[in-house]
């Protein structure tokens, strides 16, 4: 494919190069008096311009421009300008007129100065196509990169909630809890959505908040009587998207928050709105002023979706963190327009 892609590239650019070359020929034929024609002594001077350009596009470029050795590159280009003027000189003035200029040097900085407005106009256009696609390149690398970035990042997100989830379903088994076999079958729903919905980069945002809903559910299975939940989860999710997974480890860190850190008193909010297309999520819950305090906003969970929200929502997304009062809270807005399917 990169052969192919390498062969179609070359061949747009000689054509295009090509194209320009009867472009000359046309205007030096229509720029007469009379009516347009040239003669093989007018086309063969252009000829030598577009094979010194040539020379320049495709040798001296490669292998000394870019690499960044100027003054060989400069010698170069100096050598195939002589050397075109000689030629014409030569070919010409020789063989065709049978008049060989008597001042060398004259003719050939004479002949310089009428060969490097061309050249130069085909080397420009090589220097564009040449910058225009290493942009292309660079944009697809950096593509390739944040695609890498974001799969790691969203390969840290399972473990992560499993792990949490496991010691929570440990603890209930150890005390033969009836909820146990509930909470297995919440927590294997929520695993095939992360398994088979989540691997594509945006998911239908409906199919997102259930799988809030269903987390949160099963996050009162867990802790039963031990919290005052309040809950809200509206707006219209009809034909819009999200990153998956990227909201649940706020909603995530509010239970996480609270139960490891008191045992009383415990209160948390969840409140989820989308209005046209801008979501916002406030998350805020109780906590212990003698747990570890400083922590809660730099657990891996947090840094995680930290990230990927800076490569996915870029100026697209604003986060709030806020610790203060034995209170923990979170806001997030985030414009989903531009993901449209």
């Amino acid at each position: 494919m990169e052969y192919r892609t390498f062969i179609s590239n070359r061949s747009t650019e000689l054509g295009l190069q090509l194209g320009i070359f009867v472009l000359l020929l046309s205007i030096k034929a229509f720029s007469k008096n009379s009516d347009p024609h040239l003669h093989f002594f007018e086309i063969v001077p252009t000829a030598l311009q577009l094979g010194v350009a040539l020379g320049i596009n495709y040798w001296l470029l490669s292998r000394f421009f870019y690499p960044k050795r100027y003054l060989p590159f400069l010698l170069g280009v100096l050598v195939l300008l002589i050397g075109g003027v000689v030629l014409k000189e030569i070919f010409l003035d020789g063989l065709f007129f049978r008049n060989m200029p008597n001042d060398w040097i004259g003719e050939i900085v004479d002949g310089i100065r009428h060969f490097s407005p061309s050249v130069l106009l085909f080397v420009g256009i090589k220097l564009a196509l040449d910058a225009r696609q290493r942009q292309t390149e660079v944009e697809r690398l950096k593509a390739v990169v944040t695609e890498s970035e974001l799969q790691f990042l969203k390969s840290q997100i399972n473990p992560h909630f499993l792990f949490n989830n496991l010691n929570n379903l440990y603890a209930h088994s150890l005390n033969n809890s009836p909820k146990t076999s509930d909470i297995i079958l919440q927590l294997s729903s929520l695993m095939r959505y992360m398994l088979h919905d989540c691997k594509e980069k945006f998911v239908a945002l409906e199919k997102e908040f259930n799988y809030l809903r269903d987390f949160i559910d099963l996050q009162r299975l867990q802790i039963e009587n031990k919290a005052q939940i309040e809950v809200k989860i509206q707006g219209e999710t009809v034909d819009k998207f999200i990153a998956p997974l990227i909201l649940v480890t706020f909603v995530e860190n509010s239970f996480k928050h609270s139960m490891s850190s008191q045992t009383e008193e415990i209160k948390i909010i969840i409140e989820l709105s989308v209005e046209d297309h801008l979501l916002s999520l406030y998350c805020a819950n109780t906590f212990s002023t003698n747990s570890n305090v400083e922590q809660l906003s730099h657990g891996i969970g947090l840094e995680n979706v930290r990230a990927r929200l800076d490569l996915l929502y870029p100026n697209a997304h604003q986060l709030e963190v806020s610790v203060e009062h034995k209170l923990y809270e979170v806001r997030l807005g985030m414009d989903l327009s531009n993901v449209k399917s």
